[in-house]
């Protein structure tokens, strides 16, 4: 990897502080208390501040409308009526949508601009959720579409936003990324049937999560509208496809591609399965939220181990050995005791990331990080998808989740294996093709 790969990232206990750190640096430079302030200071501390409002809400929003989804498909599918293979295919929207919205993302970049892409896509994430509020399947579908085609360019440009606003704190900023993206899920998991029976229907439930959306837009507009980072009809283009044919490439597309597949299927029908075995709608939105809230303290603790050189591997056996731990806890364990294979995968979530800031901290320019991402979250969604969709339609034909708890099993201990090999080649030079354009 480049120079730059080889930086230590700060003990992520100190990613509040550094967040922190980031407001009251551009503040000192305003001067003492009376002391006449620049209009290029004001301009730059309100900058620095919509720069973090941004990742903050941006984070929260990012599974916030998929978690909230999962708890409420039992209810919509008996409100709406729809079959077997509606139900598999809502669960599968998200990810196909960021396997073909996020491709497209380097080019939506170059030709808007960073900020601009990201308003974009916090405005059809607003909107496609917003329109989830009707009781129609095709509505739900399309704003599903709408929805997380938003969410999908989010994903591929906020490593590239935290690189070029965060520069002196990208781990610092990741960590605090993934710890409110944990915090949307775990909150919309928790809250989404209490909501919906609160609003008096599944739908509405759904649509009440634009309104977070619709802030984080508020936030991100400014920053949009100043176009300090509009890429020029010169600036350099880098063709994500060249670097599959490498071994980083291949290495990030693989690992992300696997573990997406874990994430999503378990998002999508974590709640189907235990309300299947007994347990009620609420605790199993519960137990949901449960996985995203333990993941955010073990984000602490894999970020600080990350920072260790000698404990990068370590770190991605760890969570890969809770992944797979987990899903044979959820496959062998009644129930009563749904918390273990609960707390277990979450655990297992912490490899998300790990990938994402070796993501952020790659390539030599926000071009190369933006293709790097590109890549890894396209194909690795198109991998991904089919563990929602194949594993719902299996279990609609068997009537049972054992045998697709199996092959998930079988993820697990394939990410297991392909984990310990990106844990080992994080400090190798490895430099991706480029292809400018």
């Amino acid at each position: 990897m480049n120079s730059e790969t080889t930086q230590q990232p700060p003990h992520p206990s100190q990613a509040v502080e550094d967040v922190a750190n980031e407001l009251v640096e551009v503040e000192a430079a305003v001067g003492a208390p009376g002391a006449r302030v620049q209009p290029e200071t004001r301009n730059r501390w309100a900058t620095g501040a919509l720069a973090v409002a941004a990742v903050v809400l941006v984070g929260l929003n990012l599974r916030a409308g998929i978690a909230s989804a999962a708890p409420l498909f039992h209810d919509l599918e008996n409100l709406l009526g729809y079959g077997t293979l509606v139900a598999a295919l809502l669960p599968t929207i998200p990810v196909l949508c960021f396997a073909f919205a996020g491709a497209g993302t380097a080019w939506l970049v170059k030709h808007t601009g960073l900020e601009r892409a990201i308003a974009l896509a916090l405005l059809l994430l607003t909107l496609g959720l917003g329109v989830r509020a009707f009781e129609s399947t095709w509505l739900l579908l399309a704003g599903t579409v709408f929805g997380m085609s938003g969410l999908a360019i989010c994903n591929v440009a906020m490593p590239s936003f935290i690189r070029e606003h965060h520069a002196r704190r990208t781990a610092a900023m990741t960590a605090t990324y993934t710890v409110t993206m944990s915090v949307g899920a775990t909150t919309a998991a928790a809250l989404s049937v209490p909501i919906a029976a609160q609003l008096g229907s599944p739908t509405l439930g759904l649509a009440a999560w634009a309104i977070p959306a619709g802030i984080a837009l508020l936030v991100i507009v400014p920053l949009a509208l100043r176009g300090s980072r509009v890429a020029g009809p010169t600036a350099p283009h880098i063709s994500p496809w060249p670097m599959l044919g490498t071994r980083k490439g291949l290495l990030f597309t693989s690992v992300f591609g696997v573990q997406a597949l874990l994430v999503y299927t378990l998002l999508s029908w974590l709640p189907h399965i235990l309300i299947s075995r007994g347990l009620d709608p609420a605790t199993a939105g519960f137990m949901l939220g449960l996985v995203q809230a333990v993941s955010i303290p073990t984000v602490v603790l894999l970020l600080w181990m990350a920072s260790k050189p000698r404990l990068l591997r370590p770190a991605f056996i760890l969570t890969c050995a809770c992944s797979l731990a987990g899903f044979s806890a959820l496959l062998v364990l009644p129930v009563t005791l749904s918390i273990v294979p609960a707390v277990l995968i979450g655990l297992g979530f912490g490899i998300f990331p790990l990938v994402m800031l070796m993501i952020s901290r790659s390539g030599e320019s926000a071009a190369e990080t933006t293709a790097l991402s590109t890549l890894a979250q396209s194909v690795g969604y198109l991998i991904a998808a089919t563990g929602p969709f194949g594993l719902g339609l299996l279990q609609g034909v068997l009537g049972s989740w054992s045998v697709p708890l199996v092959i998930l099993i079988g993820f697990s201990a394939l990410q297991f294996v392909l984990g310990y090999r990106l844990g080992g080649s994080g400090r190798k030079a490895n430099a991706p093709a480029q292809v400018r354009s």
